[in-house]
Parts: C-alpha cells; structure tokens; sequence
C-alpha cells in the first residue's frame, strides 16, 4: 500500500478494510480470533477496541497461511462445531456467503473452500474438482502446465470441521516450491484420511483482495453500488447514484432524496422524506423528516436537525440541536448552539463558539429571528420570539420578545469621497472645503 498504516487499517466507506470483513463473520455467532504480524500494534489497539473480547495472536514469522492459522492454535484447541478461516483484506465477503460455507459442513464435509472463476487465472491456486467433489487446490508455482489452463480458483476462505480442523492443520508440512506451510492442503489431505473436501462457487468481486491504493479504490467502488442499490431497494431515490458516497453505517429513510455529490461519512441517520441537495457533506449528524440540506451544506458530528428544519447553501452546523421548522437558509455558521423550533437565522450569521481556550453554548429561542451578519458571541441566550437587528454583535443575553441591536450609530459624510481621490491623485491639489 506504500502507506504508514497496516494494510487492514486503511477505510473502506467509512470502516478499516478488517472491519469488514469482521461485520460479515461476527452475524453467524461463536468466538474470533485475530492473527497479525509483529509491530502492529495499532492494529492489536484497533482490534482490543472494537471486539474487546477477541484473542489477538502473533504470527512472528510469515511461513505461509496454514502457519498463521496455527498461530491461534490455543483457541483452536479449546473447540468448536467449526472453523471459518477469512482474510482481513478481502473486505467485500459477504455473511450470506460465510453461511453457504458452513452449510457445506453442515452437510459433512470436513473442508469447505469459496472459489470463483477467474477471468485471468494467473497467479491464483486451482481448484481441481472430480465429479463434482474437491480433491486438491495447487498453487501456481505447484501446478503442471495442465492444471493452470483451469479457470476455477481459491478465493483464499475456508471452512474446517470442528473435530478434525487441528489435527489437519498440524499435519500440514511445507514440501512446496516456496517452502511454506500452504491451508489449501487440508483439502488433500482430508481426503487422504476419507473425509470429504467440496467447493462452493461464488463471483469474483467477493474475495478481492486488496494490496494496492489502486485495489483499494476498485474494492470501494464495488460497495459502493452495493450500498446505493441497497438504499434504493428500501425507497430512496438518488437523481444520479453513481455521484453520491455512503458509508457503510449510512441510515437512510424511505422517501429520501439525494440529489448529485453528497458525501455522507460515518455515522449520519436521515429520516423520511428529507431532501439532501448537491454537493452536501454530513458527519455524525442526524436529520428529521421532511427536513432540507443544502445545497453545498456541511453537517459535522454532533448536528441534529428536528422536523422540517431547513439548513441552505454554505451553512454549517456543528455539535447543535436545531428545532422543529427552523432555517438558515444560507452563509451560516452554527456550532455548540440549541435553536428553538421556528426560528429564522439570517444570512452571515456566526455562532462564536471558542473564545480561544474552551468552547462556550448559544441558545437561540422558539421563533426568534436572528438577522443577517450578525455575531453571536457565546455563551449568550437569545430568547422566545426576540429579535437581533442586522449586524450586530450580541455579547449579552436577550431577554423573550425584546429587539437587540449592537452596532454603530451610521455616520454620513458628504463630499469625503471626492475628497479621498484628490488627496491620493499625484500632483493634484486638495480643494479647499
């Protein structure tokens, strides 16, 4: 990935690559165990924070996947109906599909494996099926010039038996040409002690890997369409999907819109019938039904707009609660602030927030009607049905119903201007008044 950042920590619609992978497994239930490299340690932080109760083991050399599986031995060993070995860069797994592995199982096999058919086979281990049962998988550099030309290849996830899944892995040895101890010879040698090895087929996006920046643009596009089909599927209409960015986490209500360009990040619910217009972000934030965002609106974490709230173009909000028909239709900024329900936020209007060292609240009454440009220096309350006079500077509360205005008194003086250009017009004379 040439990054800093172990290759399972870098996102995905808005989760690291391994979440993923841990979101598709975690639905069918039982205990994780997690095999990593040495000096990952933000990786071993990342995986005690998200599934506290997960074994996290180290592999300290890399002599192939049977031997990484066998870093976990002591978990293994403690038993269970089966083993499902998945791959943290493989992000687009599916549950479904980890269910029809262990399905296969469930039916007596002792080793089940996810192929696909590849359209360029090259550098994949073959799967090599007689009459319908799995008798081996090679490895490329394994194989015989024969069993290359097969198109049906390992996607790297299998499935082991409970009862038998140590004693295969322990039996696995490295006579290959790379010298490592290879999973994909469980499949033979399970069949060498009568048990049955089978394969199930699923399509080739499933098990991408991803080991590349450019993989890992490739992997995000694919589920992406599979998010906005999603939503789609559930009533959301979006004029041009291929333009909007979920996140995996994205809550979106029936009778959405999603016009052009929206970014949703982590963590945004929005619920029936509201309208998000082009070229909006949202983070963290919540939006009411019927509610309006945007265009070019900027929702950050801590944002909830209650019903039929309307946030215009080139307005941001920020950890606030913004009531029940409110608006600020446009050039606002609104952070740390509660605004009551109805009311009206003028054009240029700025919550001042941060005094330097630490964050201070404003709240903005039911129905009160902030005009434009003005600056509301926190922590201030403006209160039911006030009114704050076009830019103004409110440092002080505002009682209900009362008309603040804190501005200079305009000063008009006549003749100054021509006056100014005789003064900066080389050579030219001031005329006397």
């Amino acid at each position: 990935m040439r990054s800093s950042r172990p290759k399972v920590l870098h996102t995905m619609a808005g989760l690291p690559l391994y979440r993923h992978v841990l979101d598709a497994a975690l639905p069918l239930g039982g205990m994780v165990s997690v095999v990593i490299g040495p000096n990952m340690d933000t990786l071993a932080a990342a995986l005690h924070a998200a599934l506290p109760d997960a074994g996290v083991f180290l592999q300290r050399e890399r002599n192939g996947t049977a031997h990484a599986v066998l870093a976990a031995k002591a978990a293994i060993a403690t038993g269970a109906d089966d083993l499902l070995v998945v791959f943290a860069d493989t992000p687009l797994i599916r549950t479904e599909t980890l269910q029809r592995l262990r399905g296969v199982l469930a039916d007596g096999a002792a080793v089940a494996v996810l192929g696909f058919h590849a359209a360029n086979p090259a550098g994949y281990g073959r799967m090599i099926v007689e009459n319908d049962a799995l008798v081996a998988i090679r490895e490329e550099k394994d194989a015989s010039a024969q069993e290359r030309k097969i198109t049906f290849c390992n996607g790297g996830v299998m499935a082991l038996a409970g009862k038998s899944a140590l004693a295969l892995l322990e039996a696995i040895g490295d006579k290959n040409a790379k010298k490592e101890f290879y999973l994909t010879d469980a499949v033979e040698l399970a069949r060498a002690k009568g048990l049955k090895a089978a394969a199930i087929e699923t399509g080739e996006d499933e098990v991408r890997g991803v080991n590349t920046q450019a993989q890992l643009a490739e992997a995000a596009a694919i589920l992406q369409t599979r998010l906005r089909n999603a939503a789609m599927d559930q009533g959301v209409m979006m004029i041009a999907p291929e333009t909007v960015q979920l996140c995996a986490d994205t809550k979106l209500g029936r009778d959405v819109v999603i016009e052009p360009y929206v970014v949703f990040g982590p963590g945004v619910t929005v619920e029936d019938g509201a309208l998000i217009r082009s070229f909006s972000h949202l983070e963290g934030a919540s939006v009411g039904r019927g509610a309006s965002v945007g265009p070019y609106a900027r929702l950050r974490p801590g944002a909830q707009l209650g019903e039929k709230v309307r946030i215009g173009n080139f307005v941001e909000v920020k950890q606030s609660e913004i009531g029940a028909g409110a608006a600020a239709n446009h050039l606002a900024y609104i952070g740390d602030s509660t605004v009551g329900e109805n009311a009206n936020i003028g054009a240029g209007t700025i919550t001042c927030n941060y005094d330097g060292v630490e964050k201070n609240r404003t709240e903005i009454g039911k129905g009160a009607f902030i005009g434009s440009n003005s600056s509301l220096v926190a922590p201030v309350k403006i209160g039911d049905g006030a009114y704050v006079g076009s830019g103004s500077v409110i440092t002080r509360d505002v009682p209900a119903g009362a008309l603040a205005v804190g501005r200079a008194r305009q000063a008009v003086k006549e003749g100054w201007a021509e006056r100014l250009k005789d003064i900066k017009t080389p050579g030219k004379k001031p005329k006397k008044k």
